[in-house]
């Protein structure tokens, strides 16, 4: 059987190897690294071209990535939030994507391959963030070579280890494939319960967006203050009217003089309003006894037609990349 599968992949290998890169990069849970280490195996063996691979995979890489570009640039931020909203890991995959785009820029394209539930998401960031096309198109490319060059290097080279585990999972029958189903139920089970152990870890009482609203129409408006990152309010400037804008890292800092009696309320635009509730208790921590966040966050404020800001667009802090 193990023959059969080499046999299988050295025939139509290149078109494999283009379907499976592109699907994997269209975000669908279709791992190509694996396709691309028996690739490089079969290329050791002269069944398959090193140069042809690299070349699909590229093709396939930029064609998948380019059209999550193009949305980022199109519809902006809701396309991450959208794809991190599917994502395992919903609360934490916009926070550490903008993180490390804050971090490295463009050159996020660089790595982003090489890191876990980044690949897909990066593409629609630096696009939002305004990353000309060119630089997309080098960034992007040279990061999927490597990526692609890392995994045909390790088939090449390992080649004949490669066709004796493929021997070794053919006799092992539906038992290799029946392991490797519970190993991944076992993976989705613990990042699920990793979720529901942060969910309760900020659970707390929240403000709705029709309760904040008529307080302020009474005059009795609590300390508002946006807690989203900078990158995140890059790609998204809408603003709650006399908010204060302050990254979640030095919210402390930020409300210091600010009396220990007033009501605040704290507001993202994340999954869970996990920003927004990880803020309210470093708050109350601090001292401060009346803090909520606000319940759906900036999105459930403008959906429910109250009033925002809307600063004038930034010059694209990606056009020199």
């Amino acid at each position: 059987m193990a023959h059969e599968i080499i046999a299988l992949i050295a025939q139509y290998g290149l078109v494999l190897v283009f379907f499976n890169v592109l699907l994997e990069q269209a975000g669908l849970p279709m791992p190509a690294v694996p396709t691309l280490i028996v690739a490089g195996a079969l290329a050791a063996n002269g069944q398959l071209s090193v140069v042809g691979i690299l070349i699909t995979a590229l093709v396939a890489c930029l064609l998948g990535d380019l059209a999550w570009y193009l949305a980022g640039r199109r519809f902006g931020g809701g396309v991450m939030r959208t794809l991190c909203r599917i994502s395992l890991s919903p609360d934490s995959c916009v926070k550490q994507s903008e993180l490390r785009f804050q971090r490295w820029r463009g050159q996020v394209l660089l790595f982003a391959k090489f890191v876990p539930g980044l690949s897909t998401v990066a593409p629609p960031l630096v696009g939002a963030m305004g990353l000309s096309a060119v630089a997309f198109v080098w960034l992007d490319g040279l990061g999927s070579l490597m990526w692609a060059g890392l995994a045909v290097g390790l088939g090449y080279a390992f080649a004949a280890q490669i066709d004796q585990l493929l021997a070794i999972l053919a006799s092992a029958g539906t038992l290799a494939i029946e392991l490797l189903a519970v190993l991944l139920v076992l993976y989705i089970a613990a990042r699920w319960w990793q979720r529901q152990r942060l969910l309760r870890s900020i659970r707390m009482a929240r403000i709705t967006v029709e309760e904040l609203y008529r307080a302020m129409e009474m005059g009795q408006a609590p300390i508002v203050v946006d807690v989203r990152p900078p990158a995140s309010r890059l790609i998204d400037g809408r603003v709650i009217s006399g908010a204060l804008l302050v990254d979640v890292a030095g919210v402390g800092g930020t409300m210091y003089g600010i009396s220990f009696e007033r009501e605040l309320v704290t507001y993202c635009n994340c999954p869970n309003e996990v920003s927004a509730a990880i803020a309210a208790k470093a708050l109350v921590a601090l001292g401060y006894r009346r803090v909520r966040p606000l319940l759906g966050g900036l999105d459930a404020w403008e959906a429910a037609g109250y009033p925002i800001e809307q600063p004038e667009p930034t010059d694209a802090v990606l056009a020199q990349e």
